[in-house]
């Protein structure tokens, strides 16, 4: 695999939110980004900023539930930078209601753009990486792939969906030999724009469940170290709440299942009530350029110790055998 500085990457839902962010880290890095969006205002904006932080950007106004666009995205971005060394999926959309309050239509976008964007988006990947036989898939998944939460059973849905479809083609790189390398990121709350942009029906304005919430640099840090490592993790769970909802799940998810009753619709809302025919992004951009960080920048934190240890893991160990080994020899010597 090439240095990470003369990388070529494809990110989906790059013009906002995580995919901005990671933009942003992998430019810091010298890399050539081709960044898959709706809205080309956004995605303007997104090409000035990697530029000017030392990357190559190609803007790319693509709706990742259309598989042609998705492909023909994929052969532009060769044209111009050559083998695709890094896919990333990250194109979502949602919808914040209970179930019996969504629509047919609500259900079919939410999948077409969170589930098979996804899928859209790694078949082009691996029609450019199998023939070299070489590069990363990195899908952005969830907590809420393992443990669901209410008022969001589309988005909890398609994430599971991401999952499932992951796991079946890892085998299949498997069986074939392939060293097309393929990870899944296990998300924790994000402070994203998202909460700006879904559509809404609840009675006030959404917002992340729990805590803490991490900004998009946490999980722009994680990409990069995904992308470096020769051999990734087969997934990368980020966040002690997302570690925590991934086990209780496996634990007690009856538990779980009342636990989220009780605090899972207060827990969604602000104290804000929502504003009549908000606008959304379901089917269109959303407005304005907020960039990589959503409304709860005050809430957000740029740490997580949990990723660190887990990115640290090598060092740490070595760290503990030499001190193991120098406590040894000094009982030995004072024997």
């Amino acid at each position: 695999m090439e240095t990470q500085g003369r990388q070529t990457v494809v990110i989906t839902g790059a013009s906002a939110g995580i995919g901005r962010a990671i933009a942003l880290a992998f430019a810091r890095e010298g890399a050539r980004i081709g960044l898959i969006a709706r809205g080309i205002e956004k995605l303007e904006s997104t090409r000035r900023e990697v530029e000017a932080a030392g990357g190559q950007a190609l803007v790319l106004p693509v709706d990742v539930a259309d598989a042609e666009q998705v492909d023909a995205a994929a052969r532009a971005v060769e044209a111009a930078f050559g083998p695709i060394d890094v896919w990333l999926n990250n194109a979502m959309t949602s919808v914040f209601s209970p179930a019996m309050g969504m629509t047919a239509a609500d259900y079919r976008r939410v999948t077409d753009v969170t589930y098979l964007g996804a899928v859209h988006g790694t078949l082009a990947a691996l029609r450019s990486m199998q023939p070299r036989d070489a590069g990363m898939i990195i899908q952005v998944g969830s907590a809420l792939a393992y443990r669901s939460i209410p008022l969001q059973s589309a988005y909890c849905g398609a994430k599971a969906a991401i999952r499932g479809f992951t796991d079946s083609l890892r085998s299949e790189l498997l069986h074939d030999g392939s060293n097309v390398r393929i990870t899944m990121l296990v998300l924790p709350a994000v402070n994203t724009p998202q909460f700006t942009w879904v559509r809404n029906r609840l009675p006030r304005q959404p917002r992340p469940l729990g805590g803490p919430i991490y900004a998009p640099e946490v999980i722009a840090r994680a990409v990069l170290w995904v992308a470096s490592r020769e051999h990734p993790p087969r997934e990368l769970t980020i966040g002690r709440p997302a570690l925590l909802a991934v086990l209780g799940q496996k634990v007690a998810p009856g538990l779980v299942d009342r636990y989220l009753a009780r605090v899972g619709y207060e827990g969604q809302q602000t104290g804000n009530t929502e504003r009549p025919g908000r606008a959304d992004n379901l089917y269109e951009p959303g407005r304005g350029d907020p960039g990589a960080d959503g409304p709860f920048v005050d809430e957000a934190t740029n740490r997580s110790p949990q990723l660190w240890i887990r990115t640290h893991a090598t060092q740490l160990a070595l760290g503990i055998a030499g001190a193991g080994a120098a406590a040894g020899g000094l009982t030995a010597r004072r024997s």
